[in-house]
């Protein structure tokens, strides 16, 4: 018995000192329309774009294969707020929550740390009732792109933490490099920064799903520049985290909440849609530098993995699992694939798309797509109507506008040969075993997570019975409200017109963009 009491004193101390362990910190920065091409850490042509997200990569662990469930603002936060799926959620489009669902920031506040959020806050807080702690919005931050607001606030916040002696969780969203994107020759509105460098059209390599054309290279420098910007945003965030003292016991979280605002990426399910360049720094954890070239993880596990990582009760019926075995270097097993949706965009009918993509391999299912239905968005900008003008004489390039307005019902694309997905292989002979394979790991996911999407892909084979379940999808319920974006124009639905009549407006608004450059 004694030396059962000398070893019992002996651990008191112990214990005693892990009770009296600070609490973890969390620090979730997101970007807003971010394509990990541009990431001078993942496949980055273009060198020396993103200095401060570098350096933060060789402190942190990087997901080569980190994922956004859902390619679009929205719907994407909501998952991060929930740890659920949009169809689990009811989050499945720009709409607020309708029955209790346990939010990330919610849990974190009735535990008592002090929550924060800058920027994009109706978009991050799907609880219509919910109150944060600390907050600024777009108008205040420079229309989100004053990388100084940004620090000034989240050193205020900080601050503020420590009177308080309270942990935290702060959201910190900038609204780069979202459209409008920088353009030296016509932006710096609204208190908008210059970006610490400015990018050239030459400068550009463009990816394969977009055609090499000079409009198109100049709409990307611009989106170059507003990239930079987020950048300068984070570098000034993390020397008010520096300074504050906290850094040693803050998890930090960086992750965009989709692909860049471009045809083929942005709100849709190919590879630029959903990868995200997803970087995790806690102090004596993570392994500074590391990168996991093996497990797939996306936005769905976050708030099981802050839960895991603060020691906070884990809520019930999350759809995500904690990646907390793999930040301490471990393995997990099923992380082969990742799976993703969209259902609605911010307006018209819906539009659903499911897709499973493993690091070879990836299969899409467009319920929407009847060779009728015109797909349009506000991604679409300079570069999409110069692959208008320039498809009228390159039967390639109009290949690939007619794909984007009217896609195919399934895709099939070999992913490591062809990243940009521009070689469907759907039909194609050697790859039936491969295409069934991944259809119905699809169709498993559905069924284990309860997707309603389940009715249309069962019918996929049938044009009037897949038309019919499209058109009994579930309606978006608004009744918690509406979300948009305060000050910022939103994303609306373009309206349905002819392609002559497309055509016509696009080329209006290049010469008119062409004759206010001209002017100035």
């Amino acid at each position: 018995m004694k030396p059962f009491l000398v070893l019992l004193a002996s651990l008191l101390p112990l214990a005693a000192l892990r009770a009296a362990e600070p609490p973890l910190n969390v620090l979730l920065i997101t970007a807003d329309d971010l394509g990990y091409e541009a990431m001078d850490f993942l496949d980055g042509k273009v060198p020396g774009v993103t200095p401060n997200l570098s350096k933060l990569a060789s402190e942190s662990l990087s997901f080569q294969h980190g994922f956004v469930n859902a390619a679009i603002c929205c719907p994407s936060r909501s998952i991060i707020a929930t740890g659920r799926y949009g169809h689990n959620s009811g989050l499945f489009g720009f709409n607020k929550l309708t029955k209790p669902i346990p939010t990330v920031f919610g849990t974190f506040q009735k535990a008592g740390y002090l929550t924060g959020v800058l920027g994009k806050v109706s978009h991050s807080t799907p609880d219509a009732a919910f109150k944060w702690d600390y907050m600024h919005d777009y108008a205040e931050l420079g229309a989100g792109r004053s990388p100084t607001k940004y620090h000034d606030f989240a050193q205020e916040f900080f601050a503020r933490c420590m009177q308080e002696n309270k942990p935290f969780y702060f959201m910190v969203n900038s609204h780069d490099p979202h459209r409008p994107f920088y353009d030296p020759k016509g932006r710096g509105k609204n208190g908008e920064e210059v970006p610490s460098r400015i990018f050239k059209p030459e400068e550009m390599i463009i990816p394969s799903y977009l055609a090499d054309l000079p409009k198109v290279r100049e709409e990307y420098s611009h989106y170059f520049n507003s990239v930079r910007r987020l950048d300068d945003t984070v570098g000034r965030v993390l020397q008010a985290l520096d300074a504050s003292g906290l850094a040693s016991r803050t998890l930090v979280v960086f992750i965009t909440d989709n692909g860049s605002a471009f045809p083929f990426a942005k709100a849709n399910t190919y590879l630029a849609s959903n990868r995200t360049p997803m970087l995790v720094r806690w102090p004596g954890i993570t392994k500074p530098g590391s990168v996991d070239k093996t497990h797939f993880v996306s936005e769905v596990d976050f708030f099981a993995t802050f839960m895991d990582a603060t020691g906070l009760p884990m809520p019930s019926g999350l759809d995500g699992r904690s990646m907390v075995p793999l930040l301490k270097g471990g393995e997990q097993d099923g992380r082969d694939v990742v799976f993703t949706q969209i259902d609605y965009t911010i307006g018209g009918p819906p539009k659903p798309m499911r897709c499973v993509q493993d690091a070879r391999y990836g299969y899409i299912f467009n319920a929407f797509s009847d060779g009728k239905f015109k797909y349009k968005n506000n991604n679409e900008g300079l570069t999409f109507a110069a692959m208008e003008e320039a498809g009228k004489t390159d039967p390639a390039i109009q290949a690939r506008v007619d794909m984007f307005r009217y896609r195919v019902p399934e895709e099939f694309y070999d992913l490591e040969k062809d990243p940009g997905c521009t070689n469907n292989l759907i039909q194609d002979p050697k790859h039936q075993a491969l295409v069934k394979k991944y259809q119905d790991r699809l169709r498993q996911w559905m069924i284990e997570t309860h997707d309603h999407c389940l009715a249309a892909f069962d019918v996929r084979e049938n044009p009037a019975q897949l038309a019919k379940a499209v058109a009994n999808y579930p309606v978006l319920d608004k009744s918690g409200g509406t979300a948009t974006e305060s000050g910022e124009k939103p994303e609306a639905e373009p309206a349905a017109t002819d392609d002559k009549a497309a055509k016509r407006k696009a080329n209006r608004a290049m010469k008119k963009e062409a004759a206010a450059k001209d002017a100035k």
